[in-house]
C-alpha cells in the first residue's frame, strides 16, 4: 500500500470519527433539549402553583395586619371581595381555603358576625364547586362549628346547611361522619341532649355510651341510670342500627358505675334490652311478642317506650303497621300479627317502609 493510499485512508476514517461525533452531540442535544422542555413543563406547573399558594399567604398577610390594627370591617369586606374574585376565577380550593382560614382568625378576636359569615362562604364553595366529601373537610367544618357562639341563629344555620351539603342535598340525615364530629363537640360543651342526637345518627355507639354515661352521672337520678340507655338502644334500632344498640349497650353497662356487671342485671329494663337484642337476630316474632308482655310493667316508666317497640316489630320482626279496630296499640299489632299468619313470620328480615316514622329527640 502506497504512502499516498494510507494518508487518504487516515483522512476518511477521521471525516467519519468527526462526523460521528458531531451526530452523537447533535442527538445528545436534542435529547437534552427534549429532557429540558419537560422538564420546563413540570417546574412551570409547580412554579405556578408555589406562585398562586405564595400570592395566597401574601394576600392572607395583609388581611390578618388589617384584622390585628382592629379594622374589622375593612378586613372582612376584603374577605369577601377576595371570595367573589376567586369563585368567578373557578379558583375553588384558594377560595375555601382563604374563607376557612379567614373565619379562624375572626373568630380568635370575637368577631363572631364576620367568622359566621366567612364560615358560610366555605359552604357555598363546597356547595358550587361540588366538592367531594373528604374527611379533612369535615373536620374544617366541625372546627368552624365548634368555634361560633353557642346560642347564636347562624350556628343553627350553619349545622343545617353543613348537613344537608355533606349529603349531597339528599334530604338523608347527614353524613354520620359530620354528626360524630358535631356530638363530641356538643359533649364537651355539656349539651347532652343535642350531642346525644348526632350520636345517633353516627355510627360510633361507643362514644355515645361514654357520653351518656356522663350526662347520667351528671344530670341524672340514680334511679334512672337504665333509662338512659334503654332510649337510645330503641331509637338506635328504630333507625336500623343494630350494630351501634349493640355498642351503645355493652358499653354503657360496662363502664357505669352504678350498674352492677350483667348480664342479668338488677334493673328489669337492662334485662329487656339484653333479651331483645339476642330477638333481633334471631327475628322470631313469638319470642319478640313474650318478651314485650313479659316486660309490659317496666316498659311503662316511659309512653315512648311502646312506640318505639311499635317500630321495631315492623323493621325486624314484620309487625304489619297498621292497627286492627279490635285491637290497639303495640301489644294489639303482634297478636293481629301472629293470629294473621298462623305462623311465626321468619321472613322478616327487611325493613317495612310504609310506616310513619317516630321523632327521635
Amino acid at each position: 500500500m502506497t504512502k499516498r493510499s494510507i494518508t487518504d485512508r487516515l483522512r476518511q476514517a477521521k471525516k467519519v470519527s468527526v462526523l460521528g461525533c458531531r451526530v452523537a452531540s447533535v442527538n445528545t442535544w436534542v435529547e437534552s433539549c427534549c429532557g429540558a422542555t419537560t422538564m420546563s413543563e413540570q417546574e412551570s406547573l409547580r412554579c405556578s402553583s408555589a406562585r398562586n399558594r405564595g400570592g395566597v399567604q401574601r394576600v392572607e398577610g395583609k388581611l390578618r395586619a388589617s384584622v390585628e390594627k382592629g379594622d374589622y370591617y375593612e378586613a372582612h369586606q376584603m374577605y369577601r371581595t377576595l371570595f367573589f374574585r376567586y369563585m368567578s376565577q373557578a379558583k375553588h380550593a384558594e377560595a375555601r381555603e382563604l374563607m376557612y382560614n379567614g373565619a379562624l382568625l375572626f373568630f380568635s378576636y370575637n368577631q363572631q358576625n364576620s367568622a359566621a359569615d366567612l364560615s358560610m362562604l366555605v359552604l357555598e364553595v363546597l356547595e358550587k364547586s361540588e366538592t367531594k366529601i373528604e374527611d379533612d373537610i369535615l373536620e374544617n367544618l366541625a372546627e368552624l362549628f365548634s368555634q361560633m357562639d353557642q346560642n347564636s341563629p347562624e350556628r343553627v344555620a350553619f349545622v343545617s346547611r353543613a348537613l344537608k351539603w355533606s349529603t349531597g342535598g339528599s334530604g338523608k340525615l347527614g353524613h354520620p361522619r359530620l354528626h360524630q364530629l358535631l356530638a363530641v363537640t356538643l359533649w364537651k360543651e355539656q349539651n347532652y341532649s343535642e350531642s346525644r342526637y348526632h350520636f345517633l345518627r353516627s355510627a360510633d355507639g361507643e362514644g355515645c355510651a361514654q357520653m351518656l354515661v356522663e350526662y347520667s352521672a351528671s344530670r341524672g337520678f340514680r334511679s334512672e341510670v337504665d333509662m338512659f340507655v334503654v332510649q337510645a338502644v330503641l331509637q338506635f334500632l328504630c333507625l336500623k342500627n343494630k350494630n351501634s344498640a349493640t355498642v351503645v349497650f355493652s358499653t354503657y353497662t360496662e363502664k357505669h358505675p352504678s350498674i352492677e356487671k350483667g348480664p342479668p342485671f338488677v334493673q328489669p329494663l337492662l334485662n329487656f334490652i339484653w333479651f331483645l337484642l339476642l330477638a333481633v337476630d334471631g327475628g322470631k316474632l313469638t319470642v319478640f311478642t313474650v318478651l314485650c308482655e313479659q316486660y309490659q310493667p317496666s316498659l311503662k316508666r316511659d309512653p315512648m317506650y311502646n312506640e318505639y317497640l311499635d317500630r321495631i316489630g315492623q323493621l325486624f320482626f314484620g309487625v304489619p303497621p297498621k292497627q286492627s279496630p279490635s285491637y290497639g296499640g303495640l301489644l294489639g299489632n303482634l297478636l293481629n300479627s301472629l293470629m294473621g299468619s298462623g305462623e311465626e313470620d321468619d321472613g322478616a328480615e327487611e325493613a317495612q317502609e310504609d310506616s310513619s316514622p317516630i321523632e327521635l329527640d
